[in-house]
């Protein structure tokens, strides 16, 4: 199995409740992310990642166009990808009256691990993101940093070939944020793991990313940049020409030229 997520001439529809008026939020998505990829997705507000990143975990269906994994649709075949896709929101959804260790086995008891399998992966990386002496802690007890680092664990835990991060770190403060987005990014790659990013960050973006797509509103891709074909010196002119094509909604031809292929 690759793993390779194939986005095909993806569309999403709504209608307005009461007038029935059709709002376009995705037109025509059409690009592949291969396995081992980290990938940022950055847009204007309303551009349609969250529409985007609600089909990619199988909460929303299309109207027309497929998500495609292994020839399967996570929207279509819930079931088959537990345990496959992590998931890092914004918030951390941990709940609050389970400890830290029994929030992070949760995902475990889902995909029916037995019950030693389940502690041992949960301490596991519950150290391995600095919370071991926390195990019993329960979620009120701790920072906000403390509680997105335990969402990691949850996320890792289970083992996924798959990453997503929903805004997962613009909610702290700019040194924590920076410091639970590096272990994140160090335990993707050291991992293996398949990552997409959603951000309205660029700055985020274009420093953690191997490749930037820049969505349109409605959602359509305006930008597919291979971030690590540009030079450090030139990736400040990167980040004026991103800015540039998501304030005017037109792609540049000159971030084209350096597409992957």
């Amino acid at each position: 199995m690759s793993d390779d997520i194939h986005v095909r001439a993806l569309r999403k529809v709504f209608r307005q409740k009461g007038s029935g008026v059709p709002v376009v939020a995705i037109d025509r998505l059409d690009f592949t992310v291969r396995r081992g990829e980290v990938v940022a997705i950055v847009g204007k507000t309303g551009c349609g990642k969250s529409t985007f990143f609600n089909i990619l975990i199988g909460l929303e269906k299309p109207t027309e166009g497929a998500i495609e994994i292994d020839g399967r649709t996570p929207y279509g075949d819930f079931d088959h990808f537990r345990g496959r896709i992590g998931i890092v929101f914004q918030q951390d959804r941990l709940l609050p009256w389970r400890s830290l260790l029994d929030n992070v086995t949760l995902g475990l008891e889902v995909i029916g691990l037995p019950p030693a399998e389940q502690r041992s992966r949960a301490e596991r990386w519950l150290h391995r993101l600095g919370l071991d002496g926390f195990l019993r802690a329960y979620p009120g007890e701790l920072s906000g940093g403390m509680r997105q680092r335990a969402a990691l664990a949850r996320a890792f835990a289970v083992n996924p070939s798959i990453l997503l991060a929903d805004e997962a770190f613009g909610h702290l403060d700019e040194v924590t944020a920076r410091q639970i987005r590096g272990q994140f990014f160090e335990m993707v790659r050291s991992e293996g793991k398949t990552a997409i990013l959603v951000t309205h960050q660029l700055e985020e973006a274009i420093d953690t990313a191997d490749r930037l797509l820049v969505f349109g509103r409605p959602a359509r891709l305006l930008a597919d940049v291979g971030v690590t074909a540009w030079p450090p010196a030139e990736v400040p002119a990167l980040r004026t020409r991103v800015q540039d094509v998501i304030e005017t909604n037109q792609p540049d031809p000159a971030i084209a030229a350096k597409e992957p292929s």
